[in-house]
């Protein structure tokens, strides 16, 4: 079978397996008693491996909207609503340290929405409220997503004082028609100073986000994006495939289906973009991630310590998860709870001293073991259930006998080993570890194509 008959045959609707279960299918959500317990004994867990927690701040502004984006993001020119929020996001923090005291935080990330809304000022009242009342270790890893529209040399002084090293700039697309199409109107000029001034005040890893499969890309715009890239030279690179889900998010409808690469077109976008990577010095990580060989993503990748969650692949497994603000989501690895997705919702809620949770997930059994062979497919490209009883995985190797036969994969008594042609499969062989998917496979795509 070509590749390009691979391609075709492959090319169904698929989860990127940030989570297991995926969004769409969690049932019972946890009470806020249960949560709280979940994330004490997680802690409990941690510290028994000398692990800390992680923190996810979820800033949910933005000046204007991107077409194709599929976050919870909350549209306004207007900074004043920026001080009111932050003392939320404080106030939410509050109810943390007053349940389970002095928190120590091996990883923060800030995202968004676009985190750089906030003033110097307000970012610095935020990260004062939240380091001030945790233990924060040296060596822990502090982040950021940053629009380089709205990212000022203060707001960077401000996050370089508190240790921030990774920094994690949204680009998308340099062309100007695909601009246009999304939405996204922004320099390369505005794009090297950010570069720059991070580098400048210390920021070790530098990560460029980029789309493929984008409205009115072609072959020509995504090659120049990626020279342009090239010579700007970030330490790693997140190359991740548009998401045509117009049914789910309306702003995607703002342009024609026929703009939207497909299929094998879209493909080839993603083949030229990893092509050109890999010729300049990134190796590939893992699915759309690419890392300079001195990068700290590229290391834990070749140690076997690479980790996925919420926020994509991260060098540490830090667990729990505290999800601050907006739609955030928590992770204890036996639940998930994600806060109200309205801004006057969850700071009202807060302001009660109530936990603002309104969806999640409680693991069972089955969920935490197929969680863990699903993780070690999408960060170790490999996963072996011999010594695991679960009735479910029993039902696996039939479904992955055909991925096998194609050559995707090796499969050897309960294990199963991606191959170097199978890695762009990768979340197919993930599909059939997956339980729920197979048991409540819905009417309407839930999720992007896997090409």
């Amino acid at each position: 079978m070509t590749y390009g008959e691979l391609l075709a045959k492959y090319d169904v609707p698929g989860p990127r397996y940030t989570s297991y279960p995926t969004v769409p299918y969690w049932t019972t959500a946890p009470t806020a008693a249960e949560w709280q317990t979940h994330l004490a004994q997680a802690i409990e867990r941690g510290q028994a491996r000398d692990e800390g927690a992680s923190v996810y701040v979820h800033v949910p502004f933005c000046k204007s909207l991107c077409h194709y984006c599929g976050c919870h993001t909350f549209v306004t020119r207007d900074r004043s609503v920026a001080g009111p929020y932050v003392d939320s996001l404080l106030a939410e923090w509050g109810l943390y340290t007053g349940r389970l005291g002095r928190i120590r935080l091996d990883e923060v990330h800030l995202g968004g929405g676009t985190p750089t809304f906030l003033a110097a000022a307000d970012l610095d009242r935020l990260l004062s409220g939240l380091f001030g009342s945790a233990l924060v270790p040296e060596g822990a890893e502090r982040s950021i997503e940053v629009d380089p529209r709205t990212t000022t040399s203060d707001q960077l002084k401000v996050l370089a004082s508190f240790g921030f090293r990774r920094i994690s700039l949204g680009i998308q697309d340099f062309d100007p028609v695909v601009q246009a199409a999304v939405n996204r109107h922004q320099t390369i000029d505005e794009v090297r100073r950010v570069t720059d001034d991070a580098r400048a005040l210390g920021f070790s890893s530098i990560n460029y986000d980029l789309i493929y499969g984008l409205p009115k890309q072609t072959v020509s715009s995504v090659a120049n994006t990626i020279e342009t890239v090239r010579a700007l030279a970030p330490d790693r690179i997140a190359f991740y495939g548009y998401a045509h889900v117009p049914w789910m998010k309306s702003v995607q409808r703002k342009f024609e289906d026929a703009d939207v690469p497909s299929g094998p077109e879209k493909r080839q976008l993603y083949e030229l973009g990893r092509d050109t990577l890999e010729a300049a010095g990134y190796k590939e990580i893992g699915l759309d991630h690419f890392a300079l060989e001195k990068d700290g993503l590229w290391q834990a990748a070749r140690e076997g310590r690479l980790h996925r969650n919420f926020m994509g692949y991260t060098e540490r497994r830090a667990m729990p998860i505290i999800g601050l603000g907006v739609s955030s989501i928590g992770d204890t690895w036996t639940a998930y709870a994600q806060n109200a997705k309205a801004v006057p919702e969850y700071s009202a809620q807060v302001a009660r001293g109530e936990w603002p949770i309104v969806r999640g997930h409680l693991l069972d059994e089955e969920d935490q073991v197929l969680r863990r062979h699903i993780l070690a497919v999408m960060t170790r490209f490999a996963t072996d259930w011999s010594g695991d009883q679960l009735a479910y995985l029993s039902e696996v190797r039939p479904k992955l006998d055909e991925m096998a036969r194609d050559g995707l994969i090796t499969l050897d008594g309960a294990g199963v080993q991606v191959t170097p042609l199978g890695r762009p499969f990768v979340r197919n062989v993930c599909m059939a570890l997956d339980a729920r998917l197979a048991r409540h496979a819905p009417d309407r795509p839930l999720f992007s194509r896997t090409v």
